[in-house]
């Protein structure tokens, strides 16, 4: 099996900390799957600090015995996107895409040019920022994995300035029901993780990370508990004494409910706290 690429490192420690918590907005995302194998998504918040709306729709379409998939996009902000990719075709593992946006209100295009490539031992990608006035945006990364031990570096380079503006390394080790990541970004920013699956429905992660720039650390605990089959609740709290609970219900088949708020411990009783509210829609 291919070790994950460099932005999965940590991921599952990440999961803890991220999924299930929306605090400040009230959040709906619908999706399904029609006979002909089009996938439709569309979803909005809003952010109950700033009173914005944000919406998004997405087409998906997939022709397996050629390897491609198709995908458009398009944002409340008016911004057009296509994304076209073919996989394991050209080679088995690799994976070659293309993505571009076109904002028809300011004019404004983007492309990026995006490769992935997964081996028993080696996950490697490459992507191309494309712009018709600089030159190109090259973002490289390597993960390398051997027996549950993992190492992987991050770079980018933009050739309009011959300059590298992105250093990053990586080491970790993953195991069945436990996992550590340790990472140094521009020689500056480290950070570390650890997960662990205590027993079945219960994960636990920690996160860590110290800025030598401004000397900053933060530190933080999480864990997500399974209920039941259709329930679960989730909690964490970081040095800064900033606490998240969070509560996810399955009201039914293809219909998920997730309440979470966030508590300002320092400041409890001044107020501040959010509450966030999701709804998902599946047919």
């Amino acid at each position: 099996m291919a070790p994950p690429t460099y932005g999965d490192l940590g991921k599952s420690a990440r999961d803890v900390f991220s999924k299930g918590y929306h605090f400040g907005l009230l959040k709906l995302d619908v999706s399904t799957k029609t006979d002909s194998g089009v996938e439709f998504s569309s979803g909005g918040f809003s952010n109950q600090d700033t009173g914005v709306v944000v919406g998004n729709l997405e087409t998906k379409y997939k022709i397996k015995e050629y390897g491609l998939t198709f995908s458009e996009k398009w944002n409340t902000d008016n911004l057009l996107g296509t994304d076209v990719t073919i996989a394991d075709k050209l080679l088995q593992g690799l994976s070659i895409g293309y993505s571009c946006t076109f904002s028809p209100q300011t004019g404004s295009k983007t492309g990026k040019l995006k490769t992935t490539y997964k081996h028993e031992n080696v996950s490697a990608t490459a992507d191309f920022d494309l712009s018709l006035n600089s030159g190109p945006l090259i973002h490289t990364t390597a993960v390398v994995g051997y027996q549950g031990w993992l190492a992987g570096y991050q770079t980018s380079f933009d050739s309009q300035r011959s300059k590298i503006t992105k250093n990053n390394f990586a080491l970790g080790f993953t195991a069945k029901d436990f996992g550590v990541h340790a990472a140094v970004d521009n020689g500056r920013e480290f950070n570390g993780s650890i997960y662990h699956l205590v027993k079945p429905g219960l994960e636990g992660a920690v996160n860590m990370a110290w800025n030598s720039g401004n000397n900053a650390t933060q530190f933080s605990l999480g864990a997500k508990y399974n209920l039941d089959s259709a329930a679960s609740v989730r909690a964490k709290v970081n040095s800064q004494l900033q606490i998240g609970l969070g509560y996810q219900q399955k009201l039914r088949d293809g219909v998920t409910m997730s309440l979470s708020t966030n508590i300002d411990g320092k400041n409890f009783g001044s107020g501040g706290h959010k509450v966030g509210i999701a709804l998902d829609l599946e047919a």
